[in-house]
């Protein structure tokens, strides 16, 4: 989840030539468990996530929203074509969004699809998935909005590997207002690394965050890569 073997050498979400070699020394000596190492850098990755938040000012209502700007005709039909048919009447006071991550699930052509369980603590006991390496993949999830307009809604996934950050993921979803039926979302395909050295356990977190930093869905994981499914 996360990996793109055409990442450049040094590049912020690829893999430096420093630590590729410090997979490489430890990789056939894999503890299944989130090492301490894994935790400080998760740790510190949330630091940095919070020093960037931005102050986008006080929320508001969907009704308030619609009242701002109601003499700009085209913001008005833009914010119409947003909401789409939301009931206001049983929604329209709510301040906060509600957002809920339905399933997850990894695509790769020509295997059934893996559906992952979603962990109501967001801690997921034991191996999460196995993926064979070099094999092409795809992670495709649904979510549900209700109450008011979730904005800059985003995917983020870091993966470690022996206490090295070996990928770092960000995918913008949108902006979205509350219906009835769930969105779906399918991330672009990518492929597994391989060799000896990309074999073994991985830890990871993913997140589902809009631009108030608000955080709908976390869950740290491991996963395998192996030799075959």
């Amino acid at each position: 989840m996360g990996f793109d073997e055409k990442k450049e050498a040094g590049d912020e979400t690829g893999v430096s030539k420093t630590q590729e070699e410090a997979v490489d020394v430890s990789g056939e000596k894999v503890n299944r468990k989130m090492s301490e190492d894994s935790l400080v850098t998760m740790e510190e990755d949330d630091d940095a996530e919070t020093e960037g938040k931005i102050d986008l000012g006080p929320q508001c209502t969907l009704k308030e929203q619609l009242e701002k700007d109601k003499e700009d005709e085209s913001l008005r039909k833009w914010k119409e074509q947003l909401l789409g048919s939301v009931d206001l009447n049983s929604i329209g006071e709510t301040l906060e969004p509600e957002v809920k991550i339905l399933s997850l699930a990894i695509k790769s052509p020509g295997r059934q699809d893996i559906v992952l369980p979603i962990p109501e603590n967001g801690k997921v006991k034991g191996n999460w998935f196995t993926l064979k390496e070099g094999c092409h993949y795809s992670l495709q999830f649904t979510f549900q909005v209700n109450n008011n307009i979730v904005s800059g809604l985003k995917y983020t996934n870091t993966v470690w590997k022996t206490g090295v950050k070996v990928d770092s993921t960000k995918e913008m979803l949108g902006t979205f207002s509350p219906q009835p039926e769930p969105y779906t979302h399918e991330m672009p395909e990518e492929t597994t690394p391989s060799g000896i050295f990309a074999r073994g356990s991985y830890a990871a977190r993913s997140k589902f965050v809009d631009d108030d930093n608000k955080c709908y869905l976390e869950i740290n994981y491991t996963f395998d890569i192996r030799k075959d499914w």
